[in-house]
């Protein structure tokens, strides 16, 4: 039985555990247990690509009289309290999570985004209290989930056998898209068939009713073997190790017998403020830190230009309706969700450095050629939108192995935050690209410019490829603590640095 093949070895000293939970996890096949983590917290991307999609196609509408009557600014502003409250979410819970636990905070993401999103459709008015009250229920919906991306990322990685972990994170992290093709046609109709003083109402509302749908599995899921072992719980470890080896054998594996050298002795320590983790991965870790900083940094500076800016170009450019100019994004959705989806699994077998390295350069240099063709004059709506699709099919698992990458390059006492903090650091430079590009598209009638953001935009993706292929971890089949060894471990082997 699994329980007596994972008895700790007696511990090697004073205090110390020894544990082989992270061999037991890594031994696992594909399980019913698998497939309910990625469906109870893999949500958390389909409600943000949902989130912004949704607030970005009504937000022409609260600025008709029937609805808010907003002006132009105020309706801008709804995006930015809502990335401001991302990043304070993304910091504040991340912290929680390494102090406090990754389901803990999961069921909290999962309970301050449903509220604050729940609370904006009731928003009444233009008034200053209105305004306050539409603003904070934007930032709360942020903040929870910002709160997600840490608490969750690290939940999926480490109770994902090393053989999968690539392909799962790759794959959850692009169904944000899926969530944008359903806010887009959700909206859509809904904009189409309905007042429009309900319909934007309801609009806010499918992300929680999608939340609530989920918010059962995330309640049965166990916390982190490898978070509890960490933190000196090992009784709890043991029993929910045990109990996602049952649900294996209950579907037909057979576990292979452990080997007794890969057990891990810890020795736990106080949790890692946000000073203790600014020293670990600039002065332990500048390398990683460099390599996590630019991978997030570069695609979401592209994401961000490209994806607020689309119906811009597609209407200033091309003549496009304004109200058919979301339907473009259906198809551009659906290249960034089948990307990942289908090349993902490549990132655990072909490996990390080639993949993300041949994803960022090869978008770059599509992206490039794409801005010739534009720049000729030889593309249309339909055309510019499949070289975007296309382009996207590759930025999207690209994008994705960013976040993968910052999520296991760090020792597991300091994970969350540091996804919080990189993730905070993206989208504040990403933040730039809206504007920048917004700016060069000005009123549609000098391409010439829109060319030059292009060629940057690539040039950009580039520079994240070249840093992957000079300073990327091969991380692909390898156990979390084989790739960054825990701060608390006690061990005679080399630390990894750099």
């Amino acid at each position: 039985m699994a329980h007596d093949l994972g008895s700790p070895a007696p511990a090697s000293g004073s205090g110390t555990i020894r544990s082989l939970i992270p061999a037991r996890i890594d031994r696992l096949s594909w399980s019913p247990f698998h497939t309910r983590i990625i469906l109870a917290l893999g949500t958390a991307w389909v409600l943000d690509g949902l989130e912004i999609t949704v607030a970005s196609a009504v937000g022409p509408v609260l600025a008709e009289e029937e609805t808010l009557g907003l002006s132009s600014t105020q309706v801008g502003l709804i995006a930015t309290v809502y990335l401001l409250g991302e990043v304070f979410g993304a910091l504040f819970f991340g912290r929680l999570s390494d102090a406090l636990g990754r389901k803990n905070l999961f069921i909290v993401t999962l309970a301050v985004y449903l509220g604050g999103n729940a609370l904006t459709a009731l928003t009444w008015g233009n008034g200053p209290a209105a305004l306050v009250f539409l603003y904070l229920t934007r930032f709360i919906a942020g903040a929870g989930i910002g709160g997600e991306y840490a608490a969750i990322n690290s939940a999926i990685d480490e109770m994902m056998p090393a053989r999968y972990r690539g392909r799962v994170d790759i794959g959850v992290n692009g169904t944000y898209w899926g969530g944008a093709i359903i806010g887009t046609l959700g909206t859509y109709i809904l904009l189409n068939n309905m007042e429009l003083n309900w319909a934007w109402r309801i609009g806010f509302l499918i992300g929680p009713v999608i939340g609530l749908a989920i918010w059962g599995l995330r309640r049965h899921l166990p916390e982190s073997p490898r978070w509890l072992i960490m933190h000196g719980r090992e009784a709890e470890a043991e029993e929910n190790i045990a109990r996602i080896e049952r649900a294996a054998e209950a579907s037909g594996q057979t576990l292979a017998p452990l080997d007794e050298s890969k057990a891990i002795d810890i020795r736990p320590s106080k949790p890692h403020g946000y000073l203790s983790l600014l020293r670990v991965l600039f002065k332990v870790y500048p390398s990683r830190s460099t390599l996590g900083a630019t991978l997030m940094i570069t695609q979401s500076f592209l994401y961000n230009a490209i994806f607020f800016t689309y119906t811009m170009v597609l209407t200033k450019f091309y003549g496009v309706d304004e109200k058919a100019a979301p339907l473009y994004l259906v198809a551009f959705a659906l290249g960034n969700l089948i990307g990942p989806l289908t090349i993902g699994r490549l990132f655990d077998t072909v490996g990390r450095r080639k993949m993300i390295a041949g994803t960022y350069l090869l978008s770059g240099a599509l992206l490039a050629i794409t801005a010739v063709l534009f720049n000729e004059g030889l593309l249309n709506a339909t055309t510019q939108t499949i070289a975007w699709s296309v382009i996207f099919f590759f930025a999207s698992a690209g994008a994705s192995s960013a976040y993968l990458t910052v999520s296991e390059i760090f020792p597991l006492e300091i994970r969350a935050q540091a996804i919080a903090v990189f993730f905070a650091i993206a989208q504040c430079f990403g933040a730039i690209g809206p504007v920048f590009y917004g700016a060069l598209i000005g009123e549609g009638d000098d391409p010439n410019k829109l060319f030059i953001g292009f060629l940057i935009g690539a040039a950009v993706m580039a520079v994240g490829g070249i840093v992957e292929a000079v300073i990327g971890i091969d991380a692909e089949g390898r156990s979390l603590e084989d790739v960054a060894t825990p701060l608390s471990a006690v061990t005679t082997r080399p630390r990894a640095t750099g």
